[in-house]
């Protein structure tokens, strides 16, 4: 649990029996509820021993591991004296990189519709236009700016002296060709000497991979469809004569060969894994490390190897938040002596869209949205307390609202959903573009 003194200055981290144990005599007040945040009523921060936390931090495509870590001088197995790394408080960062790429696809595929049917509102902008140094896609900067977000709330409430970010970097043209390259043949890619259509035609034996049939005309077709987010990649292309092809259409693999699941397994096997979260995470690298180094605390980058191997030397599980827990340097006989069982679960959820209108799935106004986000004191991701007097669902209810202009809400709870009226409700945090949840840790860790 997070501790700040009577003046608002982070102290260090403190165990949840000891935080009941201060509220309990009056000598401290909640600040925050998720996470749980207290503030000591007669504690200052030059009469506390504030040795200082890290911040260790695994990034990744789709979730972020962020552990806060202490180290103290222990005695080793040996009698030697060892340096433990102590894990306080572990966070799991849910992106939503892919639902940004989603509604990304989606808004052009609108103003697409728009343009082809001459329904401009608007002159077209100037084309070609030139896009500024370190431009990032909308959907990866994300990644960087809600990992930076995270990473200043926790220097808010704990006593930050040092970043350590896992700087990875993956060798896409390596893992697409499925073993180490050398030398030249990173200039020769696997089309080298090749058109597109010689290439499947050897690769795929001159024949149609679903029924085997020879001496007939060939198409190219798609074994994930681009229709299901498919793309025109080499490895995600086939060889199928025309009757195939067509009643196949844009249906998934699996389900197209229901009947021959080896036959479908093996097509998926010999098919290469995609390369978007590696591209992802090549881009991203240098931009977190650049954004952490304006925050005044000292950042340090180490290379995924080392987490691998502090890792494999403690015998720990692979996950987010444990490879967090190893970023960094380890010595011969340091120790990591403890790591946290229950995880903070932190899910990206926005703060709402700027459409006044809903579409319906052919792009036309549905209806019309408030032009306010806030109603009765209340907006939509607020955690609140409801207390239900009456009826079927009458009892004491704590969860996150979905706001109505009417006054009744949608509260979301641990057991599901109610609609309770704005009069029976008490706020307990304001919505911040984050869903908390606490949990055991969902990578297996």
């Amino acid at each position: 649990m997070f501790v700040l003194d009577r003046r608002g200055c982070p102290l260090m981290p403190t165990h949840p029996a000891r935080a009941r144990e201060l509220l309990g005599k009056g000598r401290a007040v909640v600040v925050r509820h998720t996470p749980f945040v207290i503030r000591l009523k007669d504690r200052d921060a030059e009469a506390s021993e504030v040795a200082g936390v890290a911040v260790r931090i695994d990034p990744g495509s789709k979730g972020t591991g962020l552990v806060l870590t202490d180290e103290k001088p222990e005695w080793g197995p040996d009698g030697g004296k060892a340096v433990a790394r102590r894990g306080l408080v572990a966070l799991q960062l849910n992106h939503r990189g892919g639902q940004i790429r989603r509604q990304m696809g989606k808004r052009a595929q609108l103003r697409r519709r728009r343009r082809l049917a001459h329904l401009r509102y608007r002159a077209p902008r100037f084309r070609h236009r030139r896009r500024p140094d370190g431009w990032l896609a909308p959907s990866v900067r994300h990644r960087v700016e809600t990992t930076v977000s995270v990473v200043r709330r926790l220097m808010r409430f704990a006593p930050v002296s040092e970043i350590h970010v896992e700087r990875v970097a993956f060798d896409t043209q390596a893992l697409s060709a499925g073993r180490a390259l050398v030398g030249v043949e990173y200039q020769q890619g696997p089309l080298f000497g090749f058109e597109l259509r010689e290439y499947l035609l050897v690769r795929w034996g001159r024949a149609c991979v679903y029924c085997g049939v020879k001496g007939v005309p060939l198409q190219i077709d798609h074994l994930r469809a681009r229709s299901r987010g498919g793309t025109d990649r080499l490895s995600n292309l086939v060889l199928a004569c025309a009757p195939c092809n067509s009643s196949k259409g844009g249906r998934p693999v699996e389900e197209f060969l229901a009947g021959r699941p080896e036959l479908a397994a093996r097509l998926l096997a010999r098919a290469k894994a995609p390369l978007r979260d590696a591209a992802v995470m090549n881009s991203t690298r240098y931009a977190v490390c650049a954004r952490l180094g304006h925050s005044g605390v000292p950042v340090r980058g180490w290379s995924g190897g080392r987490t691998r191997a502090n890792r494999e030397r403690f015998g720990l599980r692979k996950s987010h938040v444990i490879d967090a827990l190893c970023v960094g340097e380890a010595g011969p006989g340091d120790l990591i002596v403890r790591r946290s069982k229950v995880v903070l679960l932190v899910g990206c959820t926005g703060r709402g869209s700027y459409r006044r209108t809903t579409p319906d799935r052919f792009g036309f106004p549905r209806l019309t949205r408030p032009r306010r986000k806030q109603f009765h004191g209340y907006a939509t991701g607020d955690l609140v307390r409801a207390t239900v007097p009456r009826g079927k669902h009458r009892g004491r209810y704590v969860g996150r609202v979905s706001v109505r202009s009417k006054g009744t809400f949608a509260l979301t709870h641990a057991s599901g959903r109610i609609d309770v009226h704005h009069r029976n409700l008490v706020l307990i945090q304001r919505g911040d573009g984050y869903r908390y949840d606490w949990g055991p840790d969902p990578t297996g860790g």
